[in-house]
């Protein structure tokens, strides 16, 4: 927390009035228009030419947002983020509501020595109504080529003033220029929460005249940005990625001041107050007599919860809605078995609450909206509860929304490293992690024939949280889950399966026939003994410094046991030694043991990681152990015949 006021009050002191023009869009240049590549990045797909972010609240209490956008198109392949758009428009549904207005978008082409302007007329852009909160407006380019400037513009009006979307300055692409303006009227206190490590080469903050009123203003601009390049083995990038928020902290009107200035304590207060949150928990005659005598009756609170949570998996259904706050409320949700995160697993506290066990909600943030920032408390940011209780010392963590979790084992979109335990006196902050270890086990059993043909049975078997994710990726799109197997192994397999086995595990397995594996030599068969689980490449290969730490939803043992057979008149040559490799803290472990039983020969490579986060300076450690296993598992083996 000091670091974070430090460092907040260095960059306020250091804004100065500048001489930079904001918020003055300049014309398209004829040399951004002929430009073939990015001076910035010489191989970017596109560049940001000019975008301008303007938030401006008025003294009637409404928030405007005028966005514009220009982007140069050098391989309109790669660059599809940028053509196709989609803006949500929010609707709380009790009267207030967002309104888009004055959306333009156009393609610019340079043809025969001049400027040709293609607009998007009204009939291609659509709306879509995505769930009861949100309408999207969707729109893409036409006449786009490699080449084209492609801009849009458009104004989105808010009644709700308590905080801004965090907007993002750097960008998978180059830069040239980007501006954030904050314009608040002086009755309006509102804190400016940067985060990141670009520094603006233009600001300008303080009070002045501005529509005829006395506003405070927030201005930055930043020029040529390097693009900002996902890294692997990251949850959600944007995290680590320079951004801008406003949140209102205090309001000073007609003499009576109000401070919004908020702690988690602050926090808990309005939850508990809030008729979608604690006035539900405080619904006990809605449970009375719901869970069955038989788990009243169980001896321990650890059994108790457990067998709680099962029911409400069992009884209720999660109807992929996350929030904080319920939408129809627990009676709702005994009624239709339906409801969205904050109702189930609110049902879920409360039902524990009942059963005698010391339960509390958790409220946080997904993995997807991005990582909570415990020191700047916001319910804004906040989007998922789940349930949880204290024993001995520990606390644990449930949810109701998946039919697979356990008891520390939750939604993988919900762990997102920290969330809140809202108690009815407190608040606390806890990690949110998969406290145990999941296992993927790749298997092959095979037999080589004389023709140098393997065939054999490959199994996928997912455990814990690995199989909770599989599970739900194969029941989202079938389809495309089998596809991704078709897209690894690129020879012919049949009888493929998926699915869940009976102690929870998930399995996809085929059969297999290829000649694609062997090298013949003379009268030798050379081969990789772990066939195709064998990879000349590894995922770290990241040649820029690391900016954002490693994360990994689970700590893992990640094992590929082959197991091969010859023909009765072969025998094996040039057999692999086993080998263990590690880090000097056992956080990275290795092992390849070979074990030869007659014309049998057993493969099992297993790497083990032994936490969910590592800092970033576990780079060089990831790398260099990934190198040593590429190079392990490049050794063959040769079959010959029996002289």
């Amino acid at each position: 927390m000091q670091k974070f006021i430090l460092f907040t009050a260095c960059f306020v002191a250091s804004i100065v009035y500048s001489q930079h023009k904001f918020l003055n869009d300049p014309k398209l240049s004829e040399e951004d228009l002929k430009s073939t590549q990015s001076k910035i990045e010489v191989d970017a797909p596109a560049e940001i030419l000019y975008r301008s972010v303007h938030f401006m609240i008025d003294y009637n209490g409404y928030l405007t947002q005028e966005i514009v956008s220009r982007v140069k198109i050098y391989n309109k392949d790669n660059a599809g983020d940028y053509l196709d758009h989609e803006i949500s428009v929010y609707d709380n549904g009790r009267g207030d509501r967002e309104t888009l207005s004055n959306l333009k978008a156009v393609t610019y082409n340079w043809e025969d020595g001049k400027k040709v302007t293609t607009k998007i007329e009204r009939d291609e852009k659509f709306k879509s109504k995505e769930d009861k909160n949100y309408t999207i407006t969707k729109f893409a380019y036409a006449n786009v080529k490699n080449g084209s400037v492609v801009e849009y513009s458009y104004s989105l009006y808010s009644p709700f003033l308590s905080s801004t979307p965090r907007i993002l300055i750097e960008e998978e692409v180059p830069v040239k220029y980007v501006e954030y303006v904050f314009d608040n009227p002086k009755p309006l206190g509102y804190s400016i929460n940067y985060k990141g490590s670009v520094t603006p080469t233009h600001r300008d903050s303080g009070e002045r005249q501005l529509y005829g009123n006395e506003y405070n203003t927030y201005r930055f601009a930043y020029e040529n940005i390097p693009a900002f390049k996902d890294e692997k083995f990251v949850l959600n990038n944007n995290n680590y990625k320079t951004g801008i928020k406003a949140e209102l902290n205090s309001t000073s009107i007609n003499n009576v001041f109000k401070s919004y200035s908020l702690s988690w304590k602050d926090i808990q207060k309005r939850l508990y107050e809030h008729d979608n949150f604690g006035l539900q928990l405080k619904k006990e005659n809605l449970i009375k007599n719901i869970l069955p005598a038989e788990i009243l009756a169980l001896p321990t609170s650890m059994a108790k919860a457990n067998a709680i949570l099962k029911f409400v998996q069992k009884n209720y259904t999660w109807n992929k809605e996350d929030d904080t706050f319920t939408d129809k409320g627990i009676k709702n949700l005994l009624t239709t078995k339906i409801g969205n995160t904050a109702e189930i697993n609110l049902l879920l506290t409360m039902l524990l609450k009942s059963a005698a066990i010391n339960a509390d909600p958790v409220v946080l943030s997904t993995v997807k909206r991005g990582m909570l920032l415990a020191y700047n408390p916001s319910i804004s940011q906040l989007n998922f509860v789940l349930a949880s209780f204290e024993e001995n010392g520990k606390i644990y963590l449930l949810d109701g929304t998946s039919k697979l979790t356990e008891i520390n084992m939750i939604s993988p979109r919900a762990l997102n490293q920290y969330g809140i335990v809202m108690t009815k006196n407190d608040a606390k902050q806890i990690n949110v992690l998969f406290p145990e270890l999941s296992k993927t086990v790749l298997s092959i059993d095979a037999k080589l024939k004389p023709d140098g043909t393997f065939e054999g049975r490959f199994a996928d078997r997912d455990t814990k949280l690995y199989a909770m994710i599989a599970n739900e990726n194969y029941t989202d799109n079938e389809k495309v889950f089998a596809k991704n197997y078709q897209d690894e192994y690129r020879f012919p397999f049949t009888n493929m399966k998926h699915g869940l086995q009976p102690n929870n595990d998930f399995e996809t397995s085929f059969d297999f026939t290829s000649d694609t594996f062997v090298d013949n030599i003379g009268s030798k068969l050379v081969f990789n003994p772990l066939l195709f689980l064998y990879s000349q490449n590894h995922g770290y290969n990241q040649k820029e410094e690391r900016r954002a730490p490693l994360e990994f939803y689970s700590a893992y043992d990640r094992v590929k046991k082959v197991t091969i057979a010859l023909p009765d008149n072969y025998v094996f040559e040039n057999v692999p030694a086993s080998k263990k490799f590690r880090t000097e803290d056992n956080s990275i472990q290795y092992s390849y043991v070979v074990t030869q039983n007659g014309n049998e020969l057993t493969v099992e490579a297993t790497i083990t990681i032994d936490d969910t986060v590592f800092p970033k300076e576990y780079y060089p450690a990831f790398k260099q152990i990934y190198d040593n296993v590429t190079k392990m598992e490049a050794q063959v083996v040769t079959a010959v015949k029996k002289k």
